[in-house]
């Protein structure tokens, strides 16, 4: 019964929106020069966006998810979509114990003060999908419970039942290709969200990445009291990574911090090509570290994923395209990384590229931290017509695993703006970035001397075969014969 009036409900979110957009092109039809414009799309656009904020926020949930990502998806959506659901990141209000109590006794036969000597009823942090709460164990050591909402894999099937139809139906006011790809990735990240077994996998992972930095840390998991659905670790203490004053309060700069954040980053992407996909302010502590130094506790491990190969190719090229001036390798490396649509007008995709490659032509790389807001706000106008502008998006693909990368990066570069505006970030990962392309190239002239080899090795075979083939035939040849012998 509760999950066909949450289907309800979501359904008049979205039915609200559409009979919205279905009434803005009606009238556009109608009256194009009043109705068919940019700023009037912007206020239709603007006032479907906080309706769906609204109700978001009431279906909680999955719906927090999905707004959490659509509002770093700049890319695809338009700008007063990102802007209105951008409140999302922020934390959501937890849930009552006996629900969580329900999903604990479900995986161990005994409710969570039965097998802690202490547990908190009171959560300590709340999300979208579950809670954490402080626990200690027989030998006093504080321990964090993290605990996924009861019911949470039916509810995520209603919903992506309702948003697989709603983005279908979106798709014809927006018209962006494999639009669906979002529906795909976003239910991939919530099976392994909502896989705590999975999410312990990958904080093992990651600390062995980190193992020779002693100042990024990671909780250890304790598996006897740990399921798919609940997972017990380590207490991680410090403050929030965004609380300046308890920043200051440990005698540490936010600009070191998110120096450190920033490293962190670059080495999970570039280096380990294994990254944190929600590296939100609630996913780091910030401890002061025995000479001073900044130590970063990293939290929330469960949409960890890789980068895959041909993201990593493509990143290759636009990153030596843009070293080296030269468009052609940026365009390259957006087809690689999957971004041009099958049918769409390659020619129009490849003339917006180049022109933006102008653009950044006439920008000091190494000043992206200090471009002026109307510098970045020519820089982002496209400067095209709303018909020419349709046909880009028709144009523009969006590749398996981008949304990972693009979400990270997005949420990453906001917190280091918000811990320290004036700091250049190209400048602080360029290390990472040099490391990357030196590796990249390093294997490419492998592969490349590899196939030479290999083709060499081919032809010498062919050579030698077809020359002891010729050897016998030659033999054959000088052998007397049969009717020679007996004569």
């Amino acid at each position: 019964m509760w999950a066909a009036i949450r289907l309800v409900r979501a359904l008049r979110v979205f039915v609200v929106i559409f009979l919205s957009y279905m009434w803005q092109v009606s009238w556009a039809r109608l009256w194009p020069t009043r109705y068919n414009t940019r700023a009037r799309w912007k206020k239709v656009n603007r006032r479907n966006a906080r309706r769906m904020y609204r109700g978001f926020v009431r279906l909680r949930g999955v719906y927090i998810k999905l707004g959490q990502i659509l509002s770093v998806m700049g890319t695809f959506l338009p700008r007063e979509y990102t802007e209105e659901l951008e409140g999302l990141q922020d934390d959501v209000p937890p849930q009552r114990y006996g629900r969580i109590k329900t999903t604990f006794v479900k995986s161990f036969g005994k409710p969570p003060d039965e097998v802690f000597v202490t547990f908190n009823e009171e959560p300590i942090a709340a999300a979208s999908l579950g809670q954490v709460h402080e626990a200690t164990d027989a030998e006093g050591h504080r321990l964090a419970v993290k605990i996924l909402y009861p019911n949470v894999a039916t509810i995520i099937r209603v919903d992506l039942r309702v948003l697989g139809w709603a983005l279908r139906v979106y798709k014809n006011f927006v018209p962006i290709q494999q639009i669906t790809r979002v529906h795909e990735q976003l239910a991939d990240m919530l099976a392994r969200e909502t896989d705590l077994a999975n999410e312990a996998r990958c904080i093992a992972r990651m600390a062995k990445n980190f193992e020779g930095d002693p100042d990024t840390l990671f909780p250890t998991v304790y598996p006897q009291w740990s399921s798919p659905t609940v997972m017990t670790m380590t207490f991680m203490d410090g403050v929030k990574v965004t609380k300046k004053d308890a920043l200051a309060n440990l005698k540490l700069d936010p600009y070191d911090v998110a120096t450190k954040l920033v490293k962190i980053f670059y080495k999970q992407l570039f280096i380990d090509r294994f990254f944190h996909a929600d590296p939100h302010p609630g996913n780091f502590f910030v401890q002061r570290g025995p000479d001073g130094q900044v130590r970063i506790v990293v939290l929330d491990l469960g949409s960890a994923t890789e980068l895959h190969d041909n993201l990593a190719d493509g990143m290759f090229d636009i990153l030596s395209g843009l070293m080296t001036r030269k468009d052609d390798l940026v365009v390259q490396g957006i087809e690689t990384m999957g971004f041009i649509a099958p049918n769409g007008d390659r020619e129009l995709l490849e003339r917006t590229v180049r022109k933006y490659f102008e653009k950044l032509l006439n920008l000091n790389i190494t000043d992206f931290g200090k471009i002026d807001p109307a510098v970045a706000q020519q820089l982002a106008d496209p400067d095209m017509k709303r018909d020419e502008l349709r046909e880009l998006m028709k144009s523009v693909a969006y590749p398996e695993g981008w949304f990972y990368v693009e979400r990270a990066a997005v949420i990453m570069f906001g917190l280091q703006t918000t811990l320290a505006p004036k700091m250049n970030g190209i400048h602080v990962g360029f290390p990472y970035i040099t490391q990357f392309i030196f590796e990249k190239n390093a294997k490419r002239l492998a592969d490349a001397a590899g196939s030479s080899a290999r083709m060499d090795a081919a032809r010498i075979k062919a050579a030698a075969a077809a020359e002891a083939k010729a050897d016998k035939v030659e033999t054959k040849k000088s052998e007397p014969s049969e009717e020679a012998l007996l004569n």
